[in-house]
């Protein structure tokens, strides 16, 4: 065999071999699937949530309609988008990353370019639960919130629980949490695509 042809060859082996594996699904451990699964099987539909914790209230919550969609969804990610009143800044996205999950919040302007402050989240460090994951804040959060002036964030921990009539997110840090409950069984009418996304 000329060494052209061999080489042909190996490059195709090889282009298959790295397909065949970005393609495939993350590992994950039972109960981030069942999580994960759980948001998944709601895609496409939109809920109403309430403030039902916030010992800090004032950060333009108040009196606002807030709605969460489970955008998109794929093998490996979960978009959702969650608007406040009229402000589509905010997107949840939920990612297997063959280690656990990711939960990281992208902020956008209106024109859909970044903000300053997004791509903070965490990474699960444990098993969790089917209906619950916590999201402690990971370094490039930590030195995020620092660069930014909010150092207080680094004791940051996102929650998320996935129950059959309820959503919810949770933010704790020390001296502080806020909540927000999503009702499951009233699915409204989906919003247009956050900032930064199209339909």
């Amino acid at each position: 065999m000329k060494t052209s042809q061999y080489t042909l060859l190996l490059f195709t082996f090889l282009s298959c071999t790295f397909s065949a594996i970005s393609n495939a699904a993350p590992y994950s451990i039972a109960s981030h699937d069942a999580f994960f699964d759980a948001i998944e099987q709601h895609c496409g539909k939109a809920f109403e949530g309430k403030v039902t914790v916030d010992n800090a209230p004032g950060d333009g919550f108040t009196n606002k309609i807030l709605i969460m969609h489970v955008r998109r969804c794929s093998e490996q990610q979960l978009q959702v988008p969650f608007h406040v009143g009229s402000d589509a800044s905010r997107t949840w996205l939920i990612t297997k990353t063959g280690s656990g999950l990711s939960l990281k919040h992208d902020h956008r302007h209106k024109d859909g370019s970044e903000d300053a402050l997004t791509q903070y989240g965490g990474h699960t460090i444990d098993a969790g639960w089917p209906q619950v994951q916590s999201f402690p804040a990971d370094q490039f959060s930590k030195e995020l919130f620092v660069r930014e002036g909010i150092p207080q964030s680094n004791g940051n921990t996102w929650q998320m629980y996935i129950y059959e009539d309820v959503f919810t997110y949770r933010l704790i840090r020390q001296g502080r949490e806020f909540r927000v409950d999503f009702d499951l069984t009233k699915p409204v009418e989906p919003p247009a695509a956050p900032w930064g996304y199209k339909d």
